[in-house]
């Protein structure tokens, strides 16, 4: 039986976007839990809202054992926005697979809530959709809130890495030699880092790192003492009506201050045939995912190779189509699309299976997911990477870099590649 929640909303101007953006996030930290996300104006043909924020929870949906089996009937019963994450370790009911290692951010498996309260900002406009309280209080309560001018004193924060540059490179080597053999084409290999007993300000660092790396698909994720600040810019899965489209990203090239020699490092992205050839592999995978959801003859690559800028990278992006098959359940489109290729590799089982072994540690949420659900079944999903992962209450911070690695890939460029995408991390932490 479907639950439809009738929502007072009313709409309001809004001035100075920037400012009331912090006002926001900020107001929403005050929740348990809550979800902010920012597109920073970055749009495409798919663009829906430049900001959406959802705070506080009418219903919610984490099961321990076998989500996926129980997703359907919270999807189909809540004709409502719903907002929430996906963990990378749903592989392990998805394909049989087991991580072994530790989970000291302590995100669930999956996480899906009805927020009572949800804000969408398109430009100067400001939507607000509430359950319970009357939209103008909470437009005056959010227009109340005194933003911190203060420059915030940045921490002695050691971070230790999980491999070494000696044992990456090894290990980059041992997973070549199975590219060899034939196990697998292309894996995705990350190396951890993390901090213990710290303490960090979660709204000012992640203020901090959006401040050097806007991307169109960050988010500020908190549920209870768990966070995630998030600056992807990676489009995980979206679906539009009936249309459906994922937009892998591999082949990354660092950004310059001089105009000719960026400029000069984004067509030589375009023209890499190693980029190209990353990229390819995973685009086959993301299609062969989609034709098992989608009708036949309607997936293909509607854009290939595309390179898009933003603050310290080049990034080769492709967009895969399809139009859904009638009838499709949701957790049948996150069973076969998820975990996203981009962050895995091909083939895809085979591939997981070799990230557990010569990982050591577990993913969790990173190279996960996190979105919404429209009222009307729409969704938009990204790709968890260029993430700071922390726990309030342990002090455990953590996050992730990766690359993916190809017989021909070469180790220490891939090493540096990572350092390059932990840049803003860095920058936001010390």
């Amino acid at each position: 039986m479907n639950t439809l929640v009738k929502r007072i909303t009313a709409s309001f101007h809004v001035d100075d976007i920037y400012s009331f953006k912090q006002q926001m996030l900020n107001w929403a930290n005050r929740f348990s839990i809550c979800c902010f996300m920012d597109s920073h104006f970055y749009t495409d043909k798919y663009h829906c809202y430049d900001c959406l924020v959802a705070v506080d929870c009418h219903k919610c949906f984490s099961p321990s054992k076998e989500p996926l089996s129980h997703l359907n009937t919270f999807y189909t019963e809540n004709d409502d926005w719903i907002f929430g994450h996906l963990s990378y370790d749903l592989k392990n009911e998805i394909e049989g697979l087991q991580s072994l290692y530790s989970n000291k951010i302590g995100f669930p498996d999956i996480f899906f809530f009805v927020p009572k309260y949800v804000l969408s900002l398109e430009k100067n406009n400001l939507t607000i959709h509430s359950i319970d309280i009357d939209p103008n209080l909470i437009f005056q309560e959010i227009q109340s809130v005194i933003l911190n001018k203060e420059i915030y004193t940045k921490r002695n924060i050691t971070i230790q890495a999980a491999f070494s540059k000696k044992a990456y490179i090894e290990t980059v080597k041992k997973l070549q030699q199975h590219i060899l053999r034939g196990d697998c084409y292309e894996i995705n290999f990350c190396q951890k880092f993390f901090a213990e007993n710290v303490l960090i300000d979660a709204v000012s660092t992640f203020a901090e790192l959006i401040k050097i790396s806007p991307t169109p698909f960050s988010c500020f994720y908190k549920l209870e003492d768990k966070y995630l600040l998030c600056a992807s810019p990676e489009r995980f899965l979206c679906k539009i009506f009936e249309t459906i489209f994922s937009q892998p990203m591999k082949g990354t090239a660092a950004r310059n201050e001089n105009v000719i020699l960026d400029n000069a490092a984004k067509d030589a992205l375009h023209k890499s045939e190693k980029e190209k050839s990353e990229n390819v592999m995973i685009v086959d995978l993301v299609r062969n995912d989609l034709s098992k959801i989608c009708n036949e003859g309607t997936v293909a690559a509607e854009e290939l190779f595309a390179i898009y800028s933003f603050p310290q990278v080049h990034q080769m992006i492709s967009t895969i189509k399809g139009e859904l098959k009638k009838n499709v359940a949701f957790a049948e489109i996150i069973k076969a699309t998820f975990p996203m290729g981009s962050m895995t590799g091909a083939p895809k089982l085979r591939t997981m299976q070799l990230i557990e072994q010569y990982e050591k540690s577990k993913r969790q949420l990173f190279s996960g997911s996190v979105g919404y659900i429209s009222p009307q079944k729409n969704f938009d999903f990204n790709v968890v990477i260029r993430s700071i992962f922390y726990n309030a209450a342990n002090k455990y911070l953590n996050y992730f870099v990766g690359s993916a690695i190809t017989f021909y890939a070469d180790a220490e460029k891939e090493y540096e590649e990572c350092n390059l995408k932990a840049k803003a991390i860095l920058s936001a932490l010390q």
